[in-house]
């Protein structure tokens, strides 16, 4: 399996935290957190395969690549160890990432991202993936908004909505509709107990698509892990509420950091 060299940023001193953004998204997402937590991390942010400024290969993209992408990065860079937030699809990779490379992974932070999904569910997705293939995507925006934002967020912050639309606008069509297929159909549910290490389960209160409901699944599946619903939240934290996201994956990481100290 042949990796890309993904384009990344390094920020910060300490332990290595990576950081996986999710569909259409680019590593800048994690700008306002990288502030605080590169005082006591060094933050590596990057973006996927066929996203933003990293090569763009022949798609159908695979669970399977993107793992091997972040391990090709961890290796350029040297890092033995590492903890690993993800955003959306990102909350996928970081934990499979965790189950092929166990010895490599300190923590994972799964952010707004979805397990155990129903028939239902799974339905829904579908009908999404269909309506981009049949309508285009840039026709399909609109309905993306109303699952990413809280009503509050696009009034006030039409920039940062229009900013976010663009980053899916540049991103390839068939690169976008590639990760969106690779997040509607991977199913976690099978293999989340075998992912050993300190995880964070977190999602906003009103987020559609990976709701409280399949968090508190997750959740149960982890041997370690501990779970935080965000009031009034819907999928788009790292642009919306990164503020609120910052206090839990802080304390989540310390903690960590502070028990791996003590171990070794």
């Amino acid at each position: 399996m042949t990796a890309v060299d993904a384009s990344f940023r390094i920020e910060g001193q300490g332990p290595a935290l990576y950081l996986v953004h999710g569909i259409g998204s680019r590593k800048t997402t994690w700008d306002r957190l990288i502030a605080s937590l590169k005082q006591d991390f060094t933050c590596v942010s990057y973006d996927l395969r066929g996203h933003g400024d990293s090569p763009v290969p022949p798609t159908p993209y695979t669970l399977d690549q993107l793992v091997a992408d972040l391990e090709a990065l961890r290796q350029k860079l040297g890092h033995e160890k590492i903890h690993i937030a993800g955003h959306s699809l990102g909350g996928m990779i970081g934990p499979a990432y965790a189950r092929e490379y166990p010895e490599h992974t300190l923590s994972v932070a799964l952010l707004s991202t979805a397990a155990g999904r129903s028939r239902d569910d799974r339905a829904k997705l579908q009908a999404v993936g269909d309506a981009m293939l049949q309508n285009g995507i840039a026709d399909t925006l609109g309905n993306f908004v109303g699952r990413w934002f809280t009503d509050d967020f696009v009034a006030s912050h039409p920039a940062a909505i229009q900013a976010r639309l663009q980053q899916v606008i540049d991103t390839p069509a068939d690169v976008f509709l590639s990760v969106f297929q690779i997040y509607a159909t991977t199913e976690m549910a099978p293999w989340l107990n075998q992912v050993k290490c300190p995880c964070l389960v977190l999602t906003g209160e009103l987020d559609g698509g990976c709701n409280p409901r399949l968090n508190r699944f997750i959740h149960a599946q982890l041997p370690d892990s501990r779970l935080v619903i965000l009031e009034r939240y819907k999928h788009s934290l790292m642009i919306e509420a990164s503020d609120k996201v910052l206090p839990h994956l802080r304390e989540f990481l310390l903690g960590v950091k502070s028990t791996q100290t003590h171990a070794g």
